[in-house]
């Protein structure tokens, strides 16, 4: 696999890069421990917590607005299997957290479906999600691109990840993980890749190096997993969800590659090379991108939002879901 080599500009990514020239220069044994890329960016709140107004903004080291969609890269250092991850949803919450990849520098903002705010429902044995959930910048399942491996096409958002680790992160930290595999949920006939990753300063991240390992050391959470994804919707009144492989999870290689294809898709997007319909590319500092803006621009686009009092909908669901077969 080739390197997903990002293309971000000189000058604006150097806190990234010095952390990961400092890694290589300490040598393997010190390489843990420095690895804390939620110090290079920072989060702002705008409006009310769970209401529709609500948006969660990111800023990086000198404090300015950034896209968590296309201003963070994606890879933390070419050579290895580290990628930023943008967490959205904290394990065991029940709010439906995504990047608003429709607006201007494209916040964290809640899910509405229907003119509600969307929870997902805790299932027994489960409390809301499983693991922390977000997704990897810098890549698009592209709604008009047929992969090869499913038959179906993208689902017009970032590739989804679920963190495996043991700590609980916060709405819009920015984390580095390792690739540990890829399940493909496949979601009203479009492809909806879930990437098994760790945190690389989890205590088990040392031993934990690819799909096999998940199964082997953490017994049980990719069962879990598969049927978290199979059923959540299902007291929504809807169907079980149906995956490719027959729910089979693939290996790093395997998530690697579709991380790759996925990468290629996000640039072709930022370069106008392709339709992306109402997604908005407007970020920060991607060379050469026609929809790159300056500082004081991001900043009017985030002032716009609104920072409405108005009261929010109840902070999560309380209830319990037991299905049966």
């Amino acid at each position: 696999m080739r390197a997903l080599l990002p293309l971000l500009c000189p000058g604006w990514t150097w806190p990234a890069r010095a952390a990961a020239a400092a890694l290589r220069l300490q040598g393997p044994a010190a390489r843990p421990a420095p690895r804390r890329a939620m110090a290079l960016y920072r989060t702002e709140e705008r409006g009310r917590r769970h209401s529709a107004d609500y948006r969660v903004f990111l800023k990086n080291v000198a404090g300015h607005y950034i896209s968590p969609f296309h201003d963070i890269p994606l890879n933390v250092d070419s050579t290895e299997n580290v990628f930023n991850m943008v967490v959205e949803v904290p394990r065991w919450t029940n709010a439906k957290m995504e990047i608003a990849t429709k607006e201007p520098m494209n916040p964290i903002k809640q899910d509405v479906k229907g003119g509600r705010l969307r929870y997902v429902a805790n299932i027994f044995p489960h409390k809301g999600y499983i693991w922390n959930y977000g997704a990897l910048p810098q890549t698009w399942e592209d709604p008009h691109h047929k992969d090869k491996s499913t038959g179906c096409c993208g689902d017009n958002d970032p590739i989804d990840v679920c963190e495996i680790g043991s700590k609980i992160f916060s709405r819009g930290e920015v984390i580095q993980v390792k690739i540990l595999g890829i399940l493909a949920l496949i979601d009203e006939g479009e492809t909806d890749w879930k990437v098994i990753a760790i945190n690389v300063n989890d205590p088990e991240a040392s031993t934990i190096h690819d799909i096999g390992d998940v199964k082997k050391y953490k017994p049980g959470y990719l069962e879990a997993t598969l049927n978290w994804f199979r059923s959540y919707k299902v007291p929504e009144g809807k169907p079980e969800n149906q995956f490719a492989f027959n729910g089979e999870f693939k290996n790093k290689a395997f998530a690697l590659e579709v991380i790759q294809s996925t990468h290629e898709c996000w640039k072709a997007l930022l370069m106008k090379k392709c339709d992306g319909g109402a997604i908005n590319c407007t970020n920060m500092q991607v060379c050469d991108s026609p929809f790159r803006c300056t500082e004081e621009e991001a900043r009017s686009l985030v002032e716009l939002v609104s920072t409405s009092s108005n009261k929010g909908s109840n902070e999560e669901e309380q209830g319990w879901h037991f299905l049966s077969k």
